[in-house]
């Protein structure tokens, strides 16, 4: 079956080509000034003091935690409603994540879940700003304050998001940036920490290379996560450009709402009146059926589709051999319900009434 609508598209143009030449062309291929000028930019517009930019969102969110203490016999809690990355980066640091439930209309982590999982053990809430919708920010940042907690907001795919007119990205003490080519930016391969902490900021440099301030002087164990001056060329040139590329989505999510959500068996996504849902994925529930059924109809029409996400993070068999261990029930229905349809910028009329079509055609076939 031939895809007509692909459920993803990066958009690379001349600026992002040029770019990336003339670094090529200066020899100076590695970090260098480059990523500096990219983190300037972008911490500047996430609205926070200070940008430090790694080779991927994992890694990012590896260094944050580090930056912010975390380590072994620490926990993290976090949603289970997420990509393994957000649940990895608290292994890695040898600390336990520990799973709350989810909101089912944003599909973010549930701050009325968050308390009763609090120990003396817990060191962070990392809250996942799930689809390009922020979580419930003021509530969470009041229990960490009331516990003494540090707020690192898993931001990969909220690029531009708002919450009460205060940007994604600005509201935690870090927050960690994905700029995977399916994000709304992308640099390749690219993640960023934003935070308004100098300290943190600096911690997080070490962290990221190689546990050093001075060069050949090492005081920690700390991994080589530099970004590129390729990659921060790319993102420089994407950064004059997401703010239309989400405007793009939103047109596009808003025209999908208004066509699907009369359609029998589908919910459409829920977006909260004080905030600004920038759509990295758009992402329909199924309520009747089975969903393989749906994305069997949507594939046979030609559309693209993900499942985001299937298998509830303490259901993923390595965590269960590492013995971690959930209960969240309205996360495992997310899971079991969700379907992701095209919504990128590159999308036409046509592609958008073609997914229309062929979820009302689904619709139609299932009992």
């Amino acid at each position: 079956m031939v895809i007509k609508v692909p459920i993803a598209k990066p958009i690379i143009g001349e600026r992002e080509i040029e770019n990336v030449v003339e670094v090529l062309e200066s020899g100076m291929v590695a970090q260098g000034p480059k990523v500096v000028e990219f983190e300037e930019k972008f911490a500047s517009w996430v609205g926070a003091k200070y940008g430090v930019a790694t080779n991927s969102g994992t890694a990012a969110l590896h260094v944050a935690l580090l930056a912010a203490g975390v380590g072994l016999g620490d926990e993290v809690i976090t949603s289970p409603f997420t990509f393994i990355a957000s649940g990895n980066a608290i292994v890695y640091c040898g600390a336990t994540p520990v799973f709350a439930d989810i909101d089912l209309n944003t599909y973010n982590i549930d701050p009325l879940t968050i308390e009763d999982l609090i120990t003396d053990k817990t060191k962070a809430i990392l809250p996942v700003q799930l689809f390009g919708q922020s979580a419930d920010m003021d509530e969470i940042r009041e229990i960490a304050r009331r516990y003494d907690l540090m707020v690192i907001e898993d931001a990969a795919q909220a690029h531009g998001a708002t919450y009460k007119d205060e940007k994604v990205g600005s509201m935690g003490d870090m927050a960690c940036f994905s700029f995977y080519p399916t994000k709304n930016m992308m640099t390749s391969e690219g993640g960023m920490i934003t935070t308004n902490d100098e300290s943190l900021a600096d911690r997080a440099r070490m962290f990221r290379d190689h546990g050093s301030d001075v060069k050949y002087i090492h005081d920690e164990i700390g991994y080589n996560f530099r970004m590129t001056d390729i990659e921060a060329a790319i993102g420089l040139a994407q950064l004059d450009r997401i703010d239309e590329f989400n405007d793009k989505r939103i047109e596009n999510a808003e025209y999908l709402s208004s066509a699907l959500k009369d359609v029998d068996g589908v919910v459409v996504p829920y977006v909260s009146d004080d905030r600004k849902h920038v759509y990295h994925q758009y992402t329909i529930r199924v309520d009747k059926g089975s969903r393989d059924d749906w994305v069997e109809v949507l594939t046979d029409r030609g559309i693209g589709t993900g499942v985001h996400y299937p298998i509830p993070l303490y259901d993923q068999p390595v965590y269960k051999k590492l013995g971690f261990k959930g209960y969240s029930p309205l996360a495992e229905r997310a899971a079991d319900t969700v379907i992701s349809l095209p919504v990128h910028p590159s999308l036409t009329r046509e592609d958008l009434d073609l997914i229309v079509d062929a979820v009302r055609e689904a619709s139609d076939s299932i009992d």
